[in-house]
């Protein structure tokens, strides 16, 4: 990982960590749901909005049909001879007129009658006649089919309209009288003009009750909760599916309306609108369909597939809670445990001793921990106590060597006085070996302390065996101050004295020098002796544990061990032959002028 990175989920709990989990998952199962109902949705009202452009042609295409049977029903009407011939005539007999009339009323209530049980179309001649020659006639319409004659003074509203069409019908909501009630019907109106006598007007044919036939064709379309109209150019509502909607202007979005004979939905919404308009007829059909109706199977399914998720975020919900008491809490409590703890308090027992996962295995392996660092914390506790009552008790031993010192020190002044020279040097030089071997307990002492000290013991050793052998001493002043462990030359001078020079009288040399070599300080200790020496097993035994080591192994290898636990493995003691015969011992110490380098 890269440096500077830093995880942000570390930044917060991990019980906000759970819970921004569960969102993830959660949130883009709800977004999913919504974008695919949208899209279902979408779907669906194009695949039945489209169904729905089909029926509205094919309803229309019906509807159409019944009007163009109703025109062929006028065509066949104002054709027969018997229309033609009801002319108002002065020549003509009451009793003639009488006949035409009877005749007349007959036929229309034939062509009137309702054929396989659906709603029957009345068709009703009104005939202008101005001399009143059909007086007999009933002026107003008092059954929904028949001849009526009128004159200026009562002409119908529509009668004009009709003449300027010449001889085209076309639909227009009226009255009638039904029962002498007055009521609102579509009709057919149609001019009927002669075909014998200069194509001159006879009088308008209507048929009434034109709702009913196109409502027939309506109620058969199942658009449920759907309002369907039949209307004008003008959206004036001829016929209908909602009662009372005949006569009154629907009122229509700004964008459905579309180029003649094209069919296309519009949506709204609340609605969506079909409509397809007849080019010959001047008339439309529009269905006004509720999205809602539409959108009804698509929204018990929607609430299915929102109960499914609801039942998953709960079941979410029910899985986070039971992870959350089964592996955070006890997490939580192990992390309360660690932030809690101090060494060397009790430790509880361990909790959930029963499980066996990987927290079980935590948990335990962290309380094991928390015991065995207590029992570590008694032990050193213990030892430090030991380790004390250990100080004290070499410094209670510390008192017979400082007795001895101090009786010497007296043997040596008594001595000088009683003029016993020889022996007063031989004491203070004892009492030299015993003061520097004490050094107030320190283990580092100074190189000059310590050449004083090997000094003390050369100076007792000439005298006490009248050895004549020579001691060198090339140590430069500036060298002195350095640190080393007490008591290291002394065992190697013995060695030089009693291995090498002891027994060459005058001829022998022992010389203690010291020099620089880049950062270190060479101290060495060279004898002309004649032995013969092995300096291999010399070398092996510092370096390694010998498995029968003598007195003289045992007095170096602590010397060269003392070293190397003091300044490191780069330092300690190096045996050599000495060029012309003997030995050379070489101590190696950093050249440090001070503990703290």
């Amino acid at each position: 990982m890269r440096a500077g990175f830093r995880n942000p989920m570390t930044s917060i709990k991990v019980r906000q960590q759970l819970i921004l989990l569960f969102l993830i998952l959660v949130i883009p199962t709800f977004l999913l749901q919504w974008y695919g109902n949208n899209k279902a949705e979408q779907i669906l009202k194009r695949h039945v909005t489209n169904a729905y452009v089909e029926l509205n042609k094919q309803n229309h295409t019906l509807i159409e049909r019944d009007i163009d049977t109703v025109n062929r029903i006028t065509t066949t009407i104002i054709q027969n001879p018997t229309t033609q011939q009801l002319i108002p005539r002065e020549s003509d007999t009451v009793i003639q007129r009488v006949r035409k009339y009877d005749k007349m009323d007959k036929l229309l209530a034939a062509y009137s009658t309702p054929l396989n049980g659906g709603e029957a179309v009345y068709y009703s001649l009104y005939i202008y006649d101005p001399n009143d020659y059909y007086f007999f006639a009933p002026k107003l319409q008092v059954t929904p089919s028949g001849v009526y004659f009128f004159n200026k003074a009562n002409k119908p509203v529509w009668f004009d309209a009709a003449v300027e069409k010449r001889g085209q019908g076309f639909m227009r909501i009226t009255e009638s009288n039904d029962m002498l009630l007055k009521k609102q019907t579509l009709a057919y109106v149609r001019a009927v003009y002669t075909t014998s006598e200069g194509h001159g007007v006879i009088g308008v044919l209507i048929a009434t009750k034109m709702e009913k036939k196109i409502g027939e064709s309506l109620q058969s379309v199942e658009l449920p909760g759907s309002e369907i109209y039949f209307t004008d150019t003008d959206n004036k509502v001829l016929a209908s599916n909602e009662p009372g909607m005949m006569g009154t202007t629907l009122s229509l979005p700004e964008n459905v309306y579309l180029g003649k004979g094209e069919v296309r939905p519009i949506m709204t919404g609340d609605y969506i609108y079909v409509m397809h308009e007849n080019e010959t007829s001047q008339h439309r059909l529009i269905y006004k369909i509720p999205v809602k109706s539409l959108l009804q199977q698509q929204n018990e399914l929607k609430r299915v597939i929102q109960f499914i998720s609801i039942g998953y975020a709960l079941f979410g919900c029910i899985l986070i809670v039971y992870f959350w008491r089964s592996l955070m809490r006890p997490l939580q409590k192990l992390a309360s445990f660690v932030r809690g703890y101090e060494p060397g308090r009790r430790v509880p027992e361990t909790p959930g001793g029963g499980r066996n996962d990987e927290v079980g295995v935590l948990i335990a392996a962290m309380y094991d921990m928390a015991r065995r660092l207590n029992v570590l914390i008694h032990n050193n506790y213990k030892m430090e106590i030991k380790q004390k009552e250990n100080q004290l008790q070499i410094l209670y031993q510390q008192i017979n060597p400082h007795l001895l010192y101090n009786t010497l020190e007296s043997i040596y002044w008594k001595s000088s006085l009683e003029g016993k020279s020889e022996s007063a040097e031989m004491i203070k030089e004892l009492s030299k070996l015993m003061k520097i071997s004490l050094s107030r307990g320190r283990e580092l002492i100074t190189l000059a302390e310590e050449l004083e000290h090997a000094a003390a013991y050369v100076h007792l050793q000439l005298k006490r065996y009248d050895y004549d052998f020579q001691v060198i001493w090339s140590v430069p002043a500036e060298m002195t101050h350095h640190l080393i462990p007490k008591v290291t030359l002394q065992p190697l001078i013995e060695n030089a004295i009693l291995h090498g020079v002891r027994h060459m009288g005058e001829d022998g040399e022992i010389v203690i020098s010291a020099a620089y070599e880049e950062d270190k300080l060479l101290i060495r200790v060279e004898d002309n002796g004649y032995k013969e020496v092995d300096y291999k097993a010399i070398e092996d035994m510092l370096n390694e544990e010998p498995s029968n080591p003598s007195p003289l192994g045992y007095g170096i290898r602590n010397i060269h061990q003392r070293l190397r636990l003091h300044f490191g493995n780069l330092y300690g003691i190096h045996y050599s032959k000495r060029s012309g015969g003997g030995t050379i011992v070489t101590i190696v110490l950093p050249a440090a002028a001070e503990m703290g380098e």
